[in-house]
């Protein structure tokens, strides 16, 4: 069986190289190479570096290869050439199936690129002063940890996601990753080595080398710096997380053997968008039809940009007058946070007479008032987590980054929470569907001219705790970051659970009235 299959995986990568995308496979090819080629002489030339730079560089390059063969599957959506759900059909033994697929996804050109550098680790590590006989089978056993975690990323995304991957889910995928990669990325650049390892990076390495994520080349460099104890630590955790690894696709591939058909898939294929994707709730009905209204309906995408361009001009006049540039880069990212959560504040006016089908399909208060605030959490979140460490770049000082999160966090969130009250309360006339965005309505229908006012200054007054411990943060020291950052959680929450409740029952007993007011307006 083994040699069968990895005869069928070396005839699956020979027959890659014929057909019509001969030349594109060629040419990924070339450019994996070259990559490869290019990390491996970066990874040799650290023997003439300090060994804790070298540590600190192959540690947290290793735990960022391993998050990626686990997600990368996930997020392109790959078609896994060697799914065992294609071998069901053959008989085979369960038992062994698990191995004999491990074994041939080393061939591999992923596989060959993860082998040439961990390769070239293992000889630096020898060269530093650990064992041979120690790091060649600790060198063995990350490759396979790494090999299995591939494995598993393909499983899942072979149980759980779709095969024909819309663009909403793509577009999830790809948010997720600029939230959680893109704030590294900056503090990392941030750093000032200046030949040595700033001590939060070595602190980090420290962490990282003993988790799964890194402990095979943690334990590498461990020993070559006569760490016993933290040899042992990393040692026995990577034994630990190849013994886990192999029993988690064990019993993926025993899954995927006996499993027929893939959950959700049909919605996929029948092309609802955003509709196939929410939840079959009222919730994701409502989150679904927010969703194509606002990154289609071009009053609600006037609205999206000119939020972050307000907050970077409310720095400037500052600066004018004479602000300090460490204070006045602070100003823009609670601006931004503060109108997208006032950006929902007249969302029942902007639906117009598409009002009726929440009305009369009798649909929970709770649910319309949170379904309507997904598209706004889509963007501001991302768009904060962008705004954030680059405002910590910018100002040079990382310590603000917990205070001026919570700060975030509290406006946006307290925003969301009284615009879900006051849409519902206090609505008033906006442009109807296809007019220009910025065209005035003449049309004295409005009932509610203060709800705009109180949706802004009601997040300012709730938020005024997080922005007394923010400006403390600044006079004082770094001590109140922790509690900027809790507060501000927790007052956002509060309000925003509070806000959707009480809109939610407004909701509910206001239909008449709403439905009165978008056929008059």
């Amino acid at each position: 069986m083994v040699a069968h299959v990895l005869r069928l995986r070396t005839a699956l990568l020979i027959g890659a190289l014929r057909g019509q995308r001969r030349a594109r496979t060629i040419g990924t090819l070339v450019v994996v190479a070259v990559v490869t080629a290019v990390v491996c002489a970066a990874v040799l030339s650290l023997e003439a570096v300090p060994g804790d730079v070298a540590r600190t560089v192959v540690v947290l390059g290793s735990a960022a290869i391993l998050l990626g063969f686990l997600i990368g599957p996930i997020l392109v959506g790959a078609v896994d050439q060697l799914d065992p759900r294609r071998f069901a059909v053959f008989g085979v033994d369960e038992n062994r199936m698990p191995w004999v697929l491990a074994v041939a996804a080393l061939v591999s050109v992923p596989s060959f690129a993860v082998i040439a550098v961990n390769v070239c680790v293992c000889a630096v590590a020898i060269r530093l002063g650990a064992p041979w006989y120690a790091a060649v089978p600790m060198t063995a056993l990350g490759v396979l940890i790494t090999v299995l975690t591939a494995r598993i990323g393909m499983a899942i995304n072979a149980l759980v996601l779709p095969e024909r991957r819309s663009r909403e889910l793509t577009s999830l995928f790809a948010l997720a990753v600029i939230v959680i990669a893109f704030p590294v990325a900056v503090f990392f650049a941030s750093m000032r080595w200046d030949g040595q390892v700033p001590p939060t990076v070595s602190s980090l390495t420290g962490t990282v080398g003993v988790t799964p994520l890194a402990a095979p080349v943690g334990f590498l460099f461990d020993v070559a710096a006569g760490d016993t104890a933290g040899a042992w630590a990393s040692g026995v955790i990577a034994l630990v997380t190849a013994g886990v690894c192999a029993a988690v696709w064990s019993i993926l591939v025993k899954r995927l053997l006996t499993t027929t058909q893939r959950p959700s898939s049909s919605r996929e294929r029948t092309g609802l968008g955003w509709f196939g994707l929410m939840p079959s709730n009222a919730f994701g009905a409502i989150a679904a039809r927010s969703l194509v209204y606002w990154f289609r309906d071009r009053r609600y995408l006037v609205n999206i940009l000119v939020v972050p361009v307000a907050g970077v001009l409310s720095a400037l006049p500052l600066l004018v007058a004479g602000v300090p540039l460490e204070i006045a880069a602070l100003v823009p990212v609670p601006v931004m946070a503060l109108f997208f959560g006032w950006l929902p504040h007249n969302d029942v006016a902007y639906d117009s007479t598409a009002l009726w089908t929440h009305v009369a399909s009798g649909v929970s208060g709770l649910f319309d008032r949170l379904g309507r605030l997904v598209p706004v959490l889509l963007v501001a979140v991302p768009v904060l987590a962008v705004a954030v460490p680059l405002t910590m770049l910018w100002i040079g000082d990382w310590r603000m980054l917990l205070p001026l999160t919570g700060l975030a966090a509290s406006l946006l969130l307290s925003a969301l929470g009284i615009s879900s009250v006051v849409s519902v309360l206090a609505p008033y006339a906006v442009s109807r569907p296809g007019d220009s965005p910025f065209q005035q309505p003449q049309r004295p229908t409005s009932r509610g001219a203060y709800g705009p006012a109180s949706a802004l200054l009601g997040a300012i007054a709730l938020s005024v705790p997080t922005i007394w411990l923010f400006v403390l943060t600044i006079a004082a020291g770094d001590q109140y970051a922790p509690a900027t950052l809790w507060v501000g959680l927790a007052i956002g929450a509060v309000v925003l659970a509070a806000g959707s409740v009480v809109g939610g029952r407004a909701f509910e007993r206001g239909g008449e009235r709403l439905m009165e007011f978008v056929e008059s307006s």
